[in-house]
């Protein structure tokens, strides 16, 4: 504002675009950028006056140069969704190149982001078809490259593919998302060092058990079609197969066994719990969950 810019080119990973989407607000806008936040009530008040923005990832795992929200640690510690249409980058550059010198933890770690939204929306009871199908493909080609861009980065086929299962997940979940975000926004904005993508990597196993139930990822076959996606046999109603290939795969690419080794607690549990709960993405989960039951997905990702 000061400087009188006219727009925006943010480089780098999930956060770096999405404190991107953050200033453009506040630069376009009066008042506290947290007045903004979904669960404040601020979307209709995002304008288009939002400073234009250009995003190049760096990483692949947010998908944030094609999403229309962004999340941001604000003032109180609260890590919070911003989400509008005016958000959605006017361009997005995508160049696998760019992510050839990202270490292997975070590979696997935004690899995991990834596959997580591709899953996650998959599962969310919105009625999207052409959305269900994207995020199958970008859950495929995430699960069948992730190993091979964490165990040889110079792999540009598997960037690429990475980069694309990325981009998919985030066109993919406007249909929403659910409890592994709630919770994982809900940790990371109390301590703000765990990383998102691990978080949701930890976190996925639990959910999917939690979800298998919920009326329509029975009557859809949710758990099977994904299931069949990342190459598995067969799936039972209860998703045990799946969630014990998700622990097998965090396991094969180095990722945190649980919460614990992470350096989390039972002591944090309750505070975790109330940032859930009043997450955007706490509803549009395939069935709504209580307290108790994120206490038990907590105990259960420990």
């Amino acid at each position: 504002r000061q400087n009188g810019c006219d727009g925006l080119i943010a480089i780098g990973g999930g956060s770096s675009i999405d404190l991107a989407k953050g200033v453009a607000i506040a630069a376009t806008h009066e008042g506290p950028l947290k007045s903004y936040a979904t669960i404040e009530g601020g979307s209709p008040k995002i304008t288009e006056r939002v400073l234009p923005l250009i995003a190049v990832p760096t990483t692949a795992g947010t998908g944030s140069e094609v999403a229309r929200g962004a999340i941001v640690i604000v003032d109180d510690g609260r890590k919070l969704g911003f989400h509008s249409w005016h958000l959605m980058p006017k361009a997005a550059l995508l160049d696998p190149d760019l992510t050839l010198a990202l270490p292997p933890g975070l590979t696997a770690a935004t690899g995991m982001d990834a596959i997580a939204h591709c899953m996650e929306t998959f599962m969310a009871p919105a009625v999207n078809p052409p959305a269900d199908g994207i995020a199958l493909d970008g859950l495929a080609r995430g699960w069948a490259h992730i190993e091979g861009a964490t165990r040889d980065g110079s792999d540009r086929t598997a960037r690429w593919n990475m980069l694309s299962a990325s981009m998919q997940g985030a066109m993919a979940f406007q249909k929403g998302l659910g409890c592994v975000h709630s919770l994982s926004h809900s940790l990371g904005g109390v301590n703000p060092r765990l990383h998102h993508g691990t978080l949701n990597a930890v976190f996925l196993p639990a959910v999917v058990l939690f979800n298998a139930s919920a009326e329509s990822v029975q009557v859809e076959r949710r758990l099977q079609r994904m299931a069949q996606a990342v190459g598995l046999a067969g799936c039972d109603d209860q998703g045990q197969e799946l969630a014990a290939a998700l622990r097998t795969l965090n396991q094969r690419l180095g990722l945190p066994g649980g919460l614990r080794a992470m350096g989390v607690d039972e002591s944090l549990f309750e505070r975790v719990i109330d940032g859930a709960m009043a997450d955007h993405c706490h509803k549009t989960n395939p069935r709504l969950a209580t307290r108790d039951d994120y206490r038990r997905m907590l105990a259960e990702s420990m």
